[in-house]
């Protein structure tokens, strides 16, 4: 099963979701002790948790910076991934901004949603003429109140993958 499908039926199936979120920290080991969880999953929209746990924290007892940052990523990255054609296309990140606004001194969760014309005009349309796109994702972070405790813009490269020099 390839992460498409996996993505795919983890929306309907509380087991899958389960295998994708231990699929979060297998194949990416650094996010392991993390135990990120699946908040909420659809075709358009992810939520990421990082949860209120010691590997987790600062030394001011609130979710780490880096945390934060990587659940924006995992957020948006997975979503994409998720709809995009992996065989044919590649995603990297190339760049990431937080805007924090306070500490989060709870369970912290990543929103990332588009909409179908969002991705036909940002990144569909535009790979019909092109072997790549930048698009810059747009991701709120809430604490467990729902206050919004840090903005992160992921900009990700979509490329062909006839079009990638080196290849694994």
């Amino acid at each position: 099963m390839n992460l498409s499908q996996l993505y795919s039926k983890a929306q309907k199936s509380s087991f899958h979701k389960f295998l994708l979120e231990k699929a979060l920290g297998r194949f990416v080991p650094f996010n392991g002790s993390h135990r990120f969880k699946v908040a909420h999953i659809s075709q358009y929209s992810l939520r990421i948790m990082a949860p209120y746990r010691r590997s987790n924290m600062n030394h001011l007892k609130g979710i780490h910076a880096c945390a934060m940052a990587t659940i924006a990523e995992i957020s948006s990255g997975l979503l994409l991934i998720s709809i995009l054609d992996a065989k044919r296309y590649r995603i990297i990140l190339q760049k990431l901004e937080l805007e924090y606004h306070y500490q989060a001194k709870s369970d912290t969760i990543a929103r990332f949603e588009i909409d179908e014309e969002w991705l036909q005009d940002r990144i569909l349309e535009p790979l019909e003429n092109s072997d790549r796109v930048f698009v810059d994702c747009s991701i709120a972070l809430f604490d467990a109140k729902g206050n919004e405790v840090a903005t992160a813009i992921a900009r990700w490269q979509i490329k062909n993958w006839q079009a990638v020099k080196t290849k694994v």
